[in-house]
């Protein structure tokens, strides 16, 4: 029997959840629910309809709750708790990593936020409140609390001990951090050393002095590259002071990690990376206006352009049949260079120190793919036609296009990110209006001096 794959297999379990809710079959979704994963429970609350999702979120066993609000994207998330009363947001709250309740209760309206704080226990409320002391984008405002730290003059008998009283480890538990009487962060003691060295080996012969902290405000771009770079499983979050105050663990990365891809291929269409596939047709009207809008009237600037040369049109209609072509080809190369420089620039090959080099050598690609397909589309025009200078004037827009093309795609990124603004957002918007207007104004221009 063939197998399915993890898609079609989420979709016959939607399809089966689904049936079951149509059919009032509750009882038999509760017992389906209460067999799934929170990722999986996550997952079939955002593939279903805005209206079926209070009714499926009731039918989630509550002590599983806060671990599916954690794996819900930010839209999702808004619209399940903005029908739960404070109480029992705070309720559900409990047990959950302090770095996801965090980003849980930034999404709450302020009123309803201070309520649900009120709500928790006093220990809640301060970690709580520790967590959200720090920006939601940095490392402080990923970290966990969730630290095992142990003294350098102990022995490693008394850290065995200790554990085994302790019953249990932190998720992601690769390494002990070693902090004085001060909680100031000493270094690093990984869980093998300790599990395989003799039981009165003090732990301060066991130290790794060279691991590298993270700084609170460090942001959580940067904090991925890191884990990246050195294949880390977590990493010690260390204030100014040199006070431990957490860490940060892989499944933290890998969400950021998924969010940035997500960020990026959302925002090439001009939209939110939270945007809920199911929101109600209002909500994504506006959602998507804005930036039809702001397409619309860069669209109106190349029509502005074109309608500069309405003369030459009456009196040679191919031009009309070939203009289109030049800003086309231009669109397409200066996207390539576009895309290259954005992927540069997220994963941190792109800055100052080498961005002019990365300008010379798109121009030369633009320049030589400017020649290449100036001459093809210049020998098919002119066979076609049988007109050289009409081959010619092609070629040479094609030229002029491709270049500007390749100088537009390193230079619009580079200068959105100097001015804060997220260049696969606003990018291709700018570069197609650029390759638009310089396609048609080279074509058209050159033809009314050479042709009239």
């Amino acid at each position: 029997m063939p197998e399915i794959s993890e898609q079609e297999f989420n979709q016959q379990r939607l399809q089966e959840v689904n049936e079951a809710l149509g059919s009032g079959m509750f009882v038999y979704v509760r017992k389906l629910l209460q067999k799934l994963p929170a990722y999986d429970l996550a997952l079939i609350l955002e593939s279903s309809t805005v209206k079926s999702r209070p009714v499926l979120w009731q039918l989630i066993d509550p002590d599983h709750q806060g671990e599916v609000l954690e794996e819900l994207n930010e839209e999702v998330r808004k619209g399940i708790l903005k029908s739960m009363r404070p109480e029992k947001v705070a309720e559900v709250a409990e047990g959950m990593d302090v770095d996801d309740l965090a980003e849980v209760l930034r999404t709450l309206p302020d009123s309803v936020y201070q309520e649900v704080i009120q709500s928790m226990d006093t220990q809640d409320r301060a970690r709580v409140e520790t967590a959200l002391s720090f920006e939601e984008d940095t490392a402080g405002g990923i970290m966990n609390t969730d630290t095992i730290t142990i003294r350098p003059d102990v022995s490693v008998d008394v850290v065995l001990r200790y554990l085994r009283l302790k019953g249990e480890l932190p998720e992601a538990t690769d390494s002990f951090y070693v902090v004085d009487r001060h909680d100031r962060f000493i270094g690093a003691v990984s869980l093998s050393a300790i599990v395989t060295s003799k039981p009165e080996t003090v732990v301060s012969n066991l130290i790794d002095a060279d691991i590298e902290a993270v700084a609170p405000d460090m942001p959580e771009n940067d904090v991925a590259a890191l884990f990246e770079r050195y294949d880390w499983i977590s990493a010690p979050v260390v204030d100014e002071e040199g006070r431990l105050l957490g860490r940060i663990t892989i499944d933290d990365v890998i969400d950021i990690i998924r969010e940035e891809a997500e960020h990026s291929m959302m925002s090439m269409a001009g939209l939110d990376d939270e945007a809920d596939t199911f929101a109600p047709v209002i909500k994504s009207t506006r959602q998507r206006s804005v930036w039809l809008g702001v397409n619309l009237i860069t669209a109106l600037l190349a029509v502005a352009v074109t309608s500069m040369f309405e003369g030459i049109f009456s009196q040679l209609a191919i031009l009309a049949v070939l203009n289109s072509l030049v800003p086309s080809m231009g669109g397409v190369a200066g996207n390539q260079t576009l895309t290259l420089v954005i992927r540069g620039l997220a994963l941190g090959h792109v800055g100052d120190s080498n961005a002019r080099s990365l300008l010379y050598k798109e121009l030369a690609v633009g320049f030589l793919n400017g020649l290449i397909w100036a001459f093809l589309i210049a020998t098919v025009v002119a066979v076609w036609k049988q007109d050289l200078t009409l081959g010619g004037i092609i070629a040479f827009a094609m030229l002029m296009n491709l270049t500007a093309a390749g100088i537009a795609g390193v230079m619009i990124p580079l200068m959105l990110k100097r001015m804060n603004i997220d260049p696969a957002l606003a990018g291709s918007v700018i570069l197609t209006t650029i390759t638009d207007v310089v396609g048609i104004f080279a074509f058209l221009g050159t033809a009314t001096l050479l042709l009239t």
